[in-house]
């Protein structure tokens, strides 16, 4: 009689307990190399219209205030896959080699049952690790005709690069993972990287367009200390004839090279012919033009791509179980205080482009201001997956955030660390970003900044030891001290306080 009386409360138990267990959404993340937020136009941007990444916007998510952790590429990658500062993960600088024997989110995901891929831009020396299968570029990788890593075996790619990672990882999805298990795709772009070369159907798209100028263009860096002025990152001084497409970096086919040469090189003749005569001023505008245009076309390609996988996600019925985020691993200058490149904790290098769609999750339209970082993506993941972290990850998931719910309790500051020093003439430095101030300390120089991000949004005039935020000023000195010890930052990666 006991048997007779368990098994049905056996069965509800177990029946009720397969339709509490969350289904897992397949997880979709496409990313891009400097993609700076101004040139999205979900993010305002007045430079170009990104009608793709819009609809993740319009669909899903805008994160307005999404930072990295240490704005240069291979950090970033390496923070986005451990969970961890740079100082812990070992990949404090591009030059350093990713040990990738250590945890990451891929490898957490496999244990409970995702298939995982990387396609596209990997840019940490070692190889991939965590993944069922993956196909990257070597080092930056070439806009066109790509040597490429297979699952460790070169293979030699013919056509655009951006293109071609799209066409792979559409194939992965339609003809090689195992169509039984959920999925983590990572799809990521070379683009819209330097040097910056635009596919074959885009040159002369924006030749009778004349790109507004950032107003910023011919800052002189008077209200900063002397760190921003010894910068070379300028679009006068640093930019340099490959940067300008004035010589080219691919190895063209002879048909790509007809046409790809056959549109710069007369109006590469037609400057030449004219560049000693021209002022600092005219060349500093011609230079912006040559190269602000061909960024943009690099941009331009990533969202028609970022079209086509969207496009199949609708047509294969897989859209509504996959989360489909779209970011970049730093900000990046548009010609604004004459600069290109990143590195800066200032606002335009340090924050990043992040949009989610989750159909039945996320309210459409929705935006977050929440102090958000590069550093929460790993748990964010694993969270989706209902997968546990690693113990040792370092951010939090924002998967509260993106089912709308309140978080009263909320991180209210972020830390940055820049520790690479040298490249493009930008010192190492740290800092704490609250939702209205920035306190900057470039360490080796023993120099400091703090902005005010409400009354100087541009970040134009330091106001760091002005009587008027003495109190702010030690608020957020206190603050750096306490998120030191928060992430266990070494002392052998920075200077002591004097």
């Amino acid at each position: 009689m006991k048997m007779v009386r368990t098994l049905p409360c056996l069965l509800l138990l177990v029946s009720g307990f397969a339709q509490a267990a969350p289904k897992q959404p397949n997880i979709l993340f496409i990313f891009t190399d400097d993609h700076a937020p101004h040139a999205i136009s979900a993010y305002g941007s007045e430079l170009i219209k990104t009608p793709n990444l819009d609809r993740i916007a319009k669909e899903g998510m805008t994160f307005e205030r999404c930072y990295v952790t240490n704005s240069i590429c291979a950090p970033s990658r390496a923070v986005i896959l451990s969970g961890r500062h740079s100082f812990h993960n070992g990949q404090m600088t591009n030059g350093d080699v990713f040990d990738g024997s250590q945890v990451t989110f891929p490898k957490l995901l496999r244990k409970v049952g995702y298939e995982t891929a990387l396609i596209g831009k990997w840019h940490l020396k070692s190889d991939p690790t965590g993944f069922d299968r993956y196909e990257v570029l070597y080092g930056q990788g070439s806009y066109y005709n790509p040597r490429m890593k297979r699952d460790g075996k070169e293979v030699k790619r013919v056509g655009y690069t951006t293109d071609i990672i799209t066409d792979l990882s559409l194939q992965w999805l339609k003809e090689e993972r195992d169509p039984d298990k959920p999925f983590m795709l990572m799809s990521q772009h070379k683009a819209p990287h330097g040097r910056w070369e635009p596919a074959l159907r885009h040159l002369g798209a924006l030749d009778e367009v004349e790109i507004p100028e950032p107003d910023t263009l011919f800052h002189d860096y008077s209200g900063k200390t002397s760190s921003a002025s010894q910068h070379k990152m300028g679009i006068l001084e640093h930019l340099g004839d490959k940067r300008l497409m004035l010589q080219y970096s691919s190895q063209f086919t002879p048909e790509q090279f007809k046409v790809f040469d056959g549109y710069f090189r007369p109006r590469n003749e037609a400057f030449l012919a004219k560049r000693d005569s021209m002022s600092k001023e005219e060349l500093t505008r011609w230079h912006y033009q040559r190269w602000i245009r061909n960024y943009l076309l690099c941009a331009k390609a990533v969202d028609e791509n970022v079209g086509r996988i969207l496009k199949y996600l609708d047509e294969s019925g897989l859209a509504e179980d996959t989360v489909v985020i779209y970011s970049s691993d730093q900000g990046f200058y548009l010609g604004d205080y004459g600069w290109f490149d990143k590195r800066w904790m200032y606002e335009l290098s340090y924050r990043m482009p992040l949009l989610v769609r989750w159909p039945g999750q996320i309210e459409p339209k929705s935006k977050n201001r929440d102090l958000t970082s590069n550093l929460d993506f790993a748990q964010t993941f694993l969270d989706l997956a209902g997968a546990q972290p690693d113990p040792k990850m370092q951010g939090v998931s924002l998967v509260p955030l993106l089912k709308g719910r309140d978080q009263k309790n909320w991180r209210q500051s972020l830390y940055y660390h820049y520790h690479e020093g040298g490249g493009h003439g930008v010192a190492r430095h740290e800092g704490v970003k609250t939702a209205r101030h920035k306190l900057i300390r470039f360490y080796e120089k023993d120099e400091w900044e703090l902005y005010d991000l409400k009354e100087d949004p541009k970040e134009l005039k330091s106001v760091y030891d002005q009587p008027e935020y003495a109190k702010i000023q030690g608020r957020m000195r206190r603050e750096l001290d306490r998120l030191r010890k928060e992430y266990e930052v070494p002392t052998s990666v920075y200077q002591a306080l004097k």
